[in-house]
């Protein structure tokens, strides 16, 4: 246990599960993707506190190196809402677990029966003595695992089990998911996506070398490669912020799609990042970009003079949402 008084000091995350010592206190269990770390992942992990408090047990969650679906159904695989790293950082600023276990998935893991997961993982290395899982919760080999062969196993192993409804934010019908957050990035409706995560919707790439158009139309842009595998907003423009490597958060109006004044065919879209009021070389460096409010649609425009107005305006907007 890492608590004083009843607070987590720090959260253990252990990504080489092989060299845990099983834990001998027992713990409170809860397991999933946690994809973005919501809400309603957050009023999960409180409630395994809580329990885990008035029992004194560990908190513990075990999730995964990657989206199992990226293993067993790769093309339909959904676009991730968090890397693995920020999910980390984002459960150990919640300081809601003891410990955090990363898992790897992989083809091997795929096949691994729901059985021997709860003898191997919840029992052998965490000593569960409750767990946690959604009522429509599935693991294990094709999904072989639900909440009624948790319960079935426990009776055998020393383990009850907690199966949730969906938790909905207040006043609204629709629970958290992390689909949910998906479903309003698709529609640009950053807004929404903010209000399930409890944060603006946030992207970590690299800034690459672009075709320099920003500098030329007087706005220079940060181009930001972003993983292919992480969810993006629809096409459009928006007011957000900006962090390189020194930590500090600048507002920043961002661009979002395929430039078609300049493209009628482009293939991908491009996130660029004007910084404002920021004169610097953000060459090759990491990035972070934060989507506040969605300013509007991509246009193309008759001109050049229209498009630079219109620009003007964007970053005037986002000054108004996002700067100081």
């Amino acid at each position: 246990m890492n608590r004083d008084n009843g607070v987590v000091t720090t959260t253990r995350v252990v990504r080489q599960v092989d060299n845990l010592a099983p834990l001998s206190a027992g713990s409170v269990v809860t397991i999933g993707a946690y994809d973005g770390v919501h809400l309603g992942h957050k009023k999960v992990l409180r409630l395994v506190r809580e329990l885990a408090d008035a029992r004194n047990l560990d908190a513990a969650l075990v999730t995964f190196d990657r989206h199992p679906a990226q293993v067993v159904r790769p093309d339909s695989a959904p676009r991730l809402l968090t890397s693995l790293d920020q999910k980390l950082e984002l459960l150990e600023a919640l300081k809601l677990s003891d410990i955090v276990c990363v898992l790897r998935f992989d083809e091997e893991r795929s096949h691994e029966t729901a059985e021997d997961f709860v003898r191997e993982v919840l029992v052998g290395l965490l000593r569960a003595r409750v767990v946690v899982v959604g009522a429509d919760f599935h693991f294990g080999h094709r999904r072989g695992g639900n909440v009624a062969l948790l319960e079935q196993m426990g009776t055998d192993l020393g383990f009850e089990v907690v199966g949730l409804g969906l938790v909905a934010p207040q006043g609204d019908h629709e629970p958290f998911s992390s689909t949910r957050v998906r479903g309003a990035l698709a529609n640009g409706d950053v807004a929404i996506a903010a209000r399930l995560l409890g944060r603006p919707h946030e992207v970590r790439g690299v800034v690459v070398r672009g075709d320099q158009r920003g500098r030329e139309l007087g706005f220079p842009t940060a181009n930001v490669a972003v993983p292919d595998e992480i969810c993006l907003p629809a096409d459009g423009i928006y007011a957000g912020s900006y962090a390189g490597p020194d930590g500090v958060w600048r507002p920043a109006a961002i661009s979002l799609g395929r430039r078609p004044t300049f493209y009628a065919e482009a293939t991908h879209s491009l996130l660029e990042a004007y910084v404002l009021d920021f004169d610097g070389d953000l060459y090759d460096q990491p990035a972070e970009v934060r989507f506040i409010e969605r300013l509007r649609g991509e246009e193309r425009f008759a001109s050049i003079d229209a498009l630079v107005e219109q620009m003007g305006k964007d970053v005037e907007a986002t000054r108004r949402l996002v700067g100081e």
